[in-house]
Order: C-alpha cells, then sequence, then structure tokens
C-alpha cells in the first residue's frame, strides 16, 4: 500500500491514444480517479484511463519535477519511457 512519503510520476493512455501525465502517492488509486470522472479535468473527457508508466520518487518536490519533464518530453519520447517500463516489467 502507498504511503504519503512515496511519491510517482505516471502516465496513462486515454481512450483516444492520447497520453496524460501526473504525479501521486499512489498510481493505481489515482487511474481509479481518472476512470471515476474525479480525476483531472482532461481525463474526464478523455475516458477510460489505462495505467502504462510509473516512476517511484524520492520526494513530492522530484515527482513534480519528473511531471514537468515527461510533460515537456515529445510523443515519441513519452512512448520509449512506456516500452522501456513496459520490457522492464518482464524481467
Amino acid at each position: 500500500m502507498a504511503g504519503e512519503n512515496q511519491f510517482f510520476c505516471y502516465i496513462v493512455r486515454c481512450t483516444d491514444g492520447t497520453l496524460y501525465t501526473g504525479w501521486t502517492t499512489d498510481p493505481q488509486r489515482r487511474c481509479k480517479q481518472h476512470n471515476l470522472g474525479s480525476g483531472a479535468k482532461y481525463t474526464r473527457m478523455h475516458r477510460p484511463v489505462e495505467l502504462v508508466y510509473t516512476e517511484h520518487l524520492s520526494n513530492r518536490s522530484e515527482a513534480m519535477k519528473r511531471e514537468f519533464q515527461i510533460k515537456h518530453m515529445k510523443r515519441a519520447q513519452k512512448e520509449k519511457l512506456i516500452s522501456r517500463s513496459l520490457s522492464n516489467d518482464g524481467n
């Protein structure tokens, strides 16, 4: 179970294929919130979403900085992050 001292940056893939990036203390809970319509305004209009990437960070500030970095990446760079993450899950 995620705790207050755990911080994550995450990416969800929306039903239309777009990617949404955010930060949270609990990626699974946050994804559920997005799917229930109580997440970000953007994802309310692009449901359902699927959690496709998470990255553990040491504190809230680092999670917010990483979110900013990812939001400013080109789509191909984001897809590469997701792809690497999925290939690492199999190891």
